[in-house]
């Protein structure tokens, strides 16, 4: 395996990960061609390591691959295993997250958890249309269900602010958020929910299907009721969609990859 080969492809340290930027990324760079034959996992001290025909394989910071459970390791595997003539970052989600928990959030775990709970000081839930009142149902019938999670299995409770006037959430909610914040693993999974709070702007959304009470389809269906409702109205935006569609395949890998490690 060239040693370069993450290096290129894939997020550094204190490089964020933002999947569009990086598919556009790829588009301006020549792709090397595979060079394994077989993606595969190994235990090893308890360990699941990604091995690229039998050699491990290393992080842009020269970390060991190596995941928590067998279940996480072969999805991982797999989606080496996907690429074909050519190695395309593109479409390898869970290497990105992996790489950016491995190098960047096991480094700065108690900075990434603030960062977290900061969105919930501003949450998307929280901020709410006062019209039309298409809109304001539609929000409701999304986002009062988090709301309501937040109040009975957080013991947050949230103010609601009409427009994008802001407004200072209580300090005993925050503080609810980060002890449901804190007790999330570190590094892989704590990588996790941070991907999906960035890519919905609501740290109770990724709280809410980190705990199993909400699945990814409705908290990606809450994340966009004002676009969806927008397109009812005007119609589809075609760039939109791709982004849209870009950011999906990213909420999928990151709940996918947390289910796998935390179903053990």
């Amino acid at each position: 395996m060239r040693d370069d080969l993450f290096k290129a492809l894939l997020p550094t340290h204190g490089e964020p990960i933002d999947p569009v930027e990086m598919a556009r990324r790829d588009l301006r760079k020549t792709l090397p061609k595979r060079f394994y034959s077989q993606a595969t996992i190994e235990e090893r001290d308890g360990a699941f390591v990604l091995l690229l025909d039998g050699r491990p394989a290393r992080t842009p910071a020269r970390n060991l691959v190596a995941l928590p459970t067998q279940a996480a390791g072969l999805a991982l595997a797999a989606e080496w295993d996907a690429q074909i003539d050519i190695i395309d970052p593109a479409k390898m989600p869970i290497t990105r997250i992996v790489n950016s928990a491995l190098d960047g959030v096991s480094r700065e775990v108690e900075a990434v958890r603030a960062e977290v709970v900061r969105f919930a000081g501003s949450d998307l839930v929280c901020y709410r249309a006062t019209d039309p009142e298409g809109l304001v149902q539609a929000q409701a019938a999304l986002w009062d269900p988090v709301l309501e999670f937040a109040r009975h299995d957080l013991g947050a409770r949230l103010l609601l602010a009409q427009g994008i006037i802001h407004v200072e959430q209580p300090d005993h909610a925050l503080a609810a958020v980060s002890r449901a914040v804190e007790a999330i693993p570190a590094p892989i999974p704590l990588a996790c929910v941070h991907v999906v709070t960035t890519l919905t702007g609501s740290a109770l959304l990724a709280l809410a299907v980190a705990r199993g009470q909400m699945s990814v389809e409705a908290a990606w269906a809450a994340t966009h009721a004002d676009e969806d409702f927008q397109m009812r109205i005007w119609g589809a935006d075609a760039d939109a969609l791709t982004r849209r569609e870009i950011r999906w395949a990213e909420m999928q890998a990151a709940c996918g990859l947390y289910t796998a490690i935390q179903a053990g």
